[in-house]
Order: structure tokens, then C-alpha cells, then sequence
């Protein structure tokens, strides 16, 4: 998740993608164009990935894939751009928090809705249904960390990563599922990980407002004045 006010940070904590995305916006520096522009272009090919999949047909499924994935890289140059041009704000960073949460909760959702549309649901539940459960997870887990980082810090909400990669570049490999005709499953495993990940985060949420909630000195014996 890229944000528009973060403080620059040294090449080598980068991720991959980010590193890219830093490269192709450094032409950009000077002219006319914001990190609001970069993040709206990012909002419409997510939400173009979104639709893609309510189609349910397996060519469309494989659209849709490419499409979240190019969202996805997308998603690292409003940040890295807001760096270089020092064109950063705090209406930008929650604009572009808004845009991942609606990404990726419509992502969710979409999936169930183009598996709905299929003749043979091999889920046993309504696919929407799934799609809901997993977004609603995921907007949680959004709410959440936005809350984290308003408490304390951008560094309290900093992925794991991995020789370059985080946790999010899973997303990656969505054009893998889709040529295995793999959505259901995937759909299937999101409903039942995103609410277990929002319960970790839920546990995280309190562990922060525990260390930071301030103390009250208590009076030792013996240390009046006589």
C-alpha cells in the first residue's frame, strides 16, 4: 500500500515494484501531473478489474487478473511520486487508502458475483455471500491499520517483506488462478483468511492502544516529606 506523506526512505527497503514505479514517475517530476491523477488512474483500472470479473467467463476472469495486477503495481507510484516531487498531502494519503479498501473489497465481492453467474456452483454457498465476507473482512483490516497509523506511525503498519516482495505482492500471482480456472477455491480460501487476518489485526489494534495508553504514577511509601 502506497501513501502520499510518507517520509522518504532509502532505496534498499524499497520493494521491487516500488522501486519500478519510482522509475517510471521520475520523468513526471516537474510537470503538471499529482499523485491524486497517478491514484485515480489506479481507483479505475482496479474498479475496470472488478467488473471484468463479475462476467464469471473464464476469458474475462483472465482480463480481470491482469487488470488487478497492473492495479496493483499502480498502487506504488502515487506514493513514490509524492516523494520525488514533495507534492504530498494528507487528503491524498487518505484518498489513496479509500481506493485500496475499494479495490480490494469490489475484487472480493465481484468474484462472487461472476461465480454466481455460472451454472454449476461447486461452493455450497452463495458465492456473493463469500465475496461479502471477505471484503467485509478486508474493510476491517483497512479500517484498522488506518487507525494504527494515526496512533502510531507508519512504521507500526509496515508489511513483512521478503528479499523485495511483501505480503500484498500475492496479488501477483491472480493470473496463475485464473488460467487454472482456480477462482472458486481462491474465493473459498479468501472468505476464510481475510476474517482470521482481521482477527490478528483486531488483537494488533489492542496491543497498540495498550502500550500507548499513558500511565498513572502511582505514589511510593515513604517518600512523603516528614
Amino acid at each position: 500500500m502506497s501513501d502520499n506523506i510518507l517520509a522518504p526512505v532509502s532505496c534498499g527497503q524499497r520493494p521491487w515494484d516500488a522501486r519500478l514505479a519510482r522509475w517510471l514517475v521520475t520523468p513526471l517530476v516537474g510537470s503538471r501531473v499529482t499523485p491524486n491523477h497517478l491514484t485515480t488512474v489506479r481507483l479505475g483500472v482496479g474498479l475496470g478489474g472488478a467488473a471484468a470479473f463479475t462476467c464469471g467467463t473464464y476469458g474475462w476472469c483472465n482480463v480481470a487478473a491482469l487488470l488487478v495486477i497492473l492495479s496493483n503495481f499502480l498502487d506504488h507510484t502515487d506514493g513514490e511520486f509524492a516523494r520525488l516531487s514533495g507534492k504530498t498531502s494528507r487528503v491524498g494519503h487518505f484518498y489513496d487508502l479509500a481506493s485500496d479498501a475499494a479495490v480490494t473489497i469490489l475484487l472480493f465481492v465481484a468474484m462472487g458475483v461472476g461465480i454466481a453467474t455460472s451454472a454449476d456452483n461447486p461452493l455450497g454457498v452463495p458465492p456473493p455471500v463469500l465475496g461479502a465476507v471477505a471484503g467485509a473482512a478486508i474493510a476491517l483490516i483497512f479500517y484498522l491499520r488506518m487507525r494504527i497509523e494515526e496512533i502510531a506511525g507508519k512504521p507500526a503498519t509496515r508489511q513483512a517483506a521478503l528479499v523485495g516482495f511483501e505480503t500484498e505482492d500475492i496479488l501477483y500471482l491472480l493470473p496463475l488462478v485464473t488460467l487454472c480456472n482456480g477462482v472458486a477455491p481462491f474465493l473459498m480460501a479468501a472468505s476464510i483468511g481475510a476474517p482470521l487476518f482481521a482477527v490478528w489485526v483486531v488483537i494488533d489494534y489492542r496491543r497498540v492502544l495498550r502500550r500507548l495508553k499513558p500511565t498513572v504514577a502511582r505514589p511510593t511509601s515513604g517518600t512523603g516529606l516528614v
